[in-house]
C-alpha cells in the first residue's frame, strides 16, 4: 500500500506547500494530491491555490513524487479545458497524473459558496453532476487516444496518460468508477465505503488496472503497516493511503517520517 499526502493551501501558503511536498518527496511519500477549491472559507482558510496551477509549479519543483487531483470538480472547468489542464501536467512532469475527477456538490450545500460568488453553473440533481462526470471521461477517453479524431489533432496528448478516478459519495457513482474509471477514492471514515468499493468491483471489467485509493484526515499512527486500520485497508484492497493534513503543516516533521519503509 503507498502513503500520499494532501496538504491545504487554505493552511499553507505556496511556500509553505511547496515545502511540505519536498519534504514529504524526500520521505518517500508516494504522491502529494491537490485538492480543487476557488476559495479558502470551506477549507477553513483565507486563502487558496488553483488546483492546476498549483500542480504546473510542483511539476517543476519535484522530480519523483507523483501527482494527483482529489478531486478535480467537474464543474470548475469546462471538460475540454479538465482535459487540456491534465494533458499539459503530464508533458511538464513528465511522469503520470492521477487525475480523480469528482460531480461537484449540490447548489443548496454550504460548499456550494465559492461557485455561486463567481457564477458558475452548478446542476440542480444528482443525475445531471453524474452525467458531467461521464461527459468529462468521454472527452478525455477522445481526446487522449493516439488515433483520436483529427479535430483533436493539435491538442495535447499526454506521453503518459492519466489514472482517472472518480471520488465518490454513492452507489451510482461507484458503479460509474468501476465502469469507466481507473479507480476510486472514497473516505475510509465513510459508513457505506464499503459499500462503494463494492459497487466499484462489482462494475469492474477486468480488462484494466483499477487502482482503490482512501483518504483519512492525518494520524501518524496510520504510518504504521501494522496498525488495525491499516490491516483492515488491506483487506479491503486499498492500494493507496492518502493522509490528508487540513492545517499547516510542518516540513521538517514530514521529512522524519518513513510512510513506504514497510
Amino acid at each position: 500500500m503507498q502513503i500520499d499526502v494532501q496538504f491545504n493551501p487554505a493552511a499553507a501558503p505556496w511556500p509553505l506547500f511547496r515545502d511540505a511536498t519536498l519534504a514529504a518527496e524526500a520521505a518517500g511519500f508516494g504522491a502529494v494530491w491537490v485538492l480543487d477549491h476557488l476559495a479558502g472559507v470551506s477549507m477553513r482558510g483565507s486563502g487558496m491555490l488553483e488546483c492546476f496551477t498549483c500542480l504546473g509549479a510542483l511539476a517543476t519543483t519535484t522530480r519523483t513524487i507523483g501527482l494527483g487531483t482529489l478531486v478535480a470538480n467537474v464543474w470548475n472547468r469546462e471538460p475540454g479545458v479538465l482535459a487540456v489542464a491534465a494533458a499539459s501536467i503530464c508533458e511538464i512532469a513528465g511522469r503520470p497524473l492521477l487525475l480523480g475527477l469528482g460531480a461537484g456538490t449540490s447548489p443548496t450545500s454550504k460548499y456550494a459558496a465559492e461557485q455561486h460568488a463567481v457564477g458558475a453553473t452548478i446542476a440542480t440533481t444528482l443525475a445531471a453532476r453524474h452525467r458531467r462526470v461521464e461527459a468529462a471521461l468521454d472527452l478525455i477517453d477522445t481526446m487522449f487516444d493516439p488515433d483520436r479524431p483529427e479535430q483533436f489533432a493539435t491538442f495535447p496528448l499526454p506521453h503518459h496518460r492519466p489514472t482517472t478516478l472518480l471520488g465518490v459519495n454513492s452507489v451510482r457513482l461507484a458503479t460509474l468508477a468501476g465502469a469507466r474509471a481507473g479507480g476510486i477514492n472514497v473516505w475510509w471514515g465513510h459508513p457505506r465505503r464499503d459499500e462503494f468499493l463494492a459497487a466499484a468491483a462489482a462494475a469492474r471489467a477486468d480488462r484494466l488496472p483499477f487502482v482503490r485509493t482512501a483518504y483519512e484526515w492525518w494520524d501518524d499512527d496510520l504510518l504504521e503497516a501494522q496498525h488495525p486500520e491499516r490491516l483492515q485497508m488491506a483487506r479491503a484492497g486499498i492500494d493507496r493511503l492518502i493522509l490528508a493534513e487540513i492545517d499547516a503543516p510542518d516540513p521538517d516533521a514530514i521529512a522524519e517520517k518513513r510512510p513506504n519503509a514497510a
